[in-house]
C-alpha cells in the first residue's frame, strides 16, 4: 500500500507539483483511513493534502487518473467471449477442432485466418521464412508458464504480470524516450521470454502437428505481448519521465549559446526565462525582516536603554534593507548580438514586480530609449518592434553612448545600475570611453556583459580593453545561465 502510494508521489514530483516529507505522511495518513476500495473518494481526500495551487490541482487530476488507472490489454478477450466466437465461427465456417483449435491469438479477428498456397522460400537471409499451413485443429498443451499465461486468454493475470516485471526491473526509472525499447526487452525477459523463445522453437520442430500448431500460436502471442509491453513501457514513461526529459532539454538550453538555439526552440527558451524570472521573484520580492537575531546593535542598545539607568532591558539588531535596483539596460541589437539582447530584455522585464525600475536601451548606430515599447506593448511584442527598428546600421558604441549622456546622464545617480550588453566591436571608430567613465563615476555599479567568449576579447575592432577599465564588472554572457547568475547577483546587492 505505502509502496504504490510513494511510486505515485514520485510521479507527481517529476511533474513539479511540490510534495514535501510532512505531506507524503499526511497521505499515507489519509490513505489508511479511506483505502483504495472506492478510487473517487480516494482522489478527492488526497487532494486535500497533496497539491497547494490550482496548478498543482489540475496536474494532481492528471497525474492520479493515469496512475491508478488499470488498463486491460488490447485486443485481449475474456475466456468465454472466446469461446463463443469460436462455437460461432465453427458453425459459419464448417470448420471446427477439439481442444483449443478455435482460440485466436489476443487481438486477431475473430475470423479464420488466411491461408497461404505455396510455401515460399525467403528471398534472402533477412526474410523470415514464412509458417507451415497446418490450419485449424488439436493443439497440443503449453508447458512454460509464460506460454500457459498467454494460452488462457486472461486479461487481468497478463496485466498484473506485465506490471509486476515492469516494477522488477525499474521501468519507472526510464529518462528519455529512445529507452523505450530497452525497458520492453528488460520487461519481456522478466515475464520468461527465454523460456518462450525456447518452447516456440521445439514445438515449431516437433513431429507431431497439434505441437507445430501450437508454437505457430505461440509466436503469434508472443509478438502481441510484446506489442503490448512496448505500450505499457510508452504510458509509464509519460507518467514518469516526460517531465524529466523536459527538464533535461532545458539544462542543456540553459547552457548553450544563445546564438546556437535554434529558432524552434525559442518557445521553449522563453518559457524557461518566464520561470527563471518567476524564481527569482520569489526569492526576492519579500524584503527579509531581521528581528531578534543577527548582530548586535550596541549603540543603539545603549541609547534606547538609558532611561533604566544603564541596565539593559531592549536589545537591539543590525539590520540589513534590501532595496529595490534601478537598472538602465543599454542593448546593442546589431546582428551579431540581436539574440542575446532580446533574452536579455524578456529577463529583466519579467521581473517587474522586483525589479520596476528599469528603463530600457537599443541601439546599432544610433541609441534611443525603448522604454515605453515595453509599457505599451507585451514582452514578445515590444522586442520584436525593437529589433526591427533599430537592428540596422553599423554598429558605434561611441555615438551610442554620446546619445546616452544627451539623453539621461543627470538621471544617473549612486542608486543607478548601469548594464550593458555588447561585444564592444566598434568598427574602428571612435571610442569615447571618457563618456563610459562619466557613467562609472556618477552610478552605483556598471556591469558590461560580452556574449564572445574571453579569449576573442581585445581582438580585431574590440574595444574591451578600454571599456573594461570603466567598468565595475565585466562578465562572458552568453546563456541563459550566465543570464540568470548575473540578474540574481545584481538582486542581491544591498545598498
Amino acid at each position: 500500500m505505502e509502496r504504490e502510494l510513494t511510486n505515485f508521489i514520485r510521479a507527481l514530483r517529476m511533474a513539479d507539483v511540490r510534495v514535501s516529507t510532512a505531506e507524503t505522511l499526511d497521505a499515507m495518513n489519509t490513505l489508511e483511513l479511506v483505502g483504495y476500495r472506492d478510487r473517487e473518494f480516494l482522489k478527492h481526500s488526497l487532494s486535500l493534502v497533496l497539491p497547494k495551487t490550482a496548478d498543482e490541482k489540475e496536474t494532481f487530476d492528471r497525474c492520479f487518473d493515469e496512475f491508478f488507472t488499470f488498463e486491460e490489454l488490447s485486443g485481449e478477450r475474456d475466456s468465454t467471449e472466446a469461446d463463443t466466437q469460436g462455437e460461432a465461427g465453427e458453425d459459419a465456417d464448417g470448420e471446427g477442432g477439439e481442444g483449443s483449435g478455435g482460440q485466436r491469438p489476443p487481438g486477431e479477428p475473430a475470423s479464420g485466418r488466411k491461408k497461404k498456397s505455396k510455401a515460399k522460400k525467403p528471398n534472402n537471409l533477412y526474410e523470415e521464412e514464412p509458417e507451415e499451413d497446418l490450419g485449424p485443429g488439436e493443439m497440443s498443451e503449453a508447458s512454460g508458464a509464460l506460454s500457459q499465461l498467454l494460452m488462457s486468454n486472461s486479461k487481468v493475470d497478463l496485466t498484473v504480470a506485465m506490471a509486476k516485471a515492469g516494477e522488477a526491473i525499474g521501468v519507472r526509472d526510464i529518462k528519455i524516450f529512445t529507452q523505450k525499447g530497452l525497458y520492453t526487452r528488460r520487461i519481456m525477459d522478466e515475464m520468461g521470454l527465454a523460456d518462450l523463445n525456447q518452447e516456440i522453437s521445439t514445438l515449431r520442430e516437433a513431429p507431431s502437428v497439434p505441437s507445430r500448431r501450437l508454437g505457430q500460436e505461440l509466436k503469434r502471442r508472443r509478438d502481441w505481448l510484446r506489442e503490448q509491453v512496448r505500450d505499457y513501457v510508452e504510458r509509464q514513461f509519460l507518467l514518469n519521465a516526460d517531465v524529466s526529459g523536459r527538464k533535461l532539454r532545458e539544462e542543456l538550453l540553459r547552457k548553450v549559446k544563445l546564438s546556437n538555439v535554434e529558432h524552434r526552440n525559442f518557445r521553449l527558451i522563453q518559457e524557461m526565462v518566464f520561470k527563471m524570472a518567476k524564481k527569482l521573484t520569489t526569492m526576492h520580492s519579500r524584503r527579509k525582516k531581521v528581528f531578534k537575531k543577527g548582530a548586535l546593535n550596541v549603540p543603539r542598545t545603549l541609547r534606547h536603554n538609558m532611561s533604566y539607568d544603564g541596565a539593559i532591558f531592549d536589545l537591539h539588531w543590525k539590520s540589513v534593507k534590501i532595496d529595490r535596483p534601478k537598472v538602465f539596460a543599454i542593448c546593442d541589437v546589431s546582428g551579431s548580438v540581436a539574440t542575446y539582447a532580446r533574452f536579455m530584455l524578456m529577463f529583466l522585464y519579467s521581473l517587474d514586480e522586483v525589479m520596476p525600475k528599469v528603463r530600457s536601451f537599443a541601439f546599432s548606430s544610433d541609441l534611443a530609449e525603448v522604454t515605453d515599447l515595453f509599457n505599451r506593448n507585451k514582452i514578445e511584442d515590444a522586442i520584436a518592434k525593437v529589433l526591427r527598428d533599430y537592428a540596422g546600421g553599423s554598429t558605434d558604441y561611441g555615438q551610442a553612448f554620446k546619445d546616452f549622456r544627451k539623453l539621461c546622464m543627470d538621471d544617473v545617480d549612486n542608486r543607478t545600475t548601469i548594464i550593458i550588453l555588447g561585444d564592444a566591436r566598434n568598427n574602428y571608430g571612435e571610442a569615447n570611453a571618457e563618456i563610459l567613465k562619466e557613467m562609472y563615476d556618477r552610478s552605483k555599479r556598471v556591469i558590461w556583459l560580452n556574449p564572445e567568449s574571453r579569449v576573442s576579447w581585445n581582438t580585431g575592432d574590440s574595444e574591451m580593453r578600454k571599456y573594461g577599465a570603466y567598468s565595475h564588472q565585466v562578465d562572458e554572457c552568453n546563456s541563459l545561465m550566465h543570464l540568470e547568475r548575473v540578474v540574481g547577483n545584481l538582486l542581491k546587492q544591498t545598498t
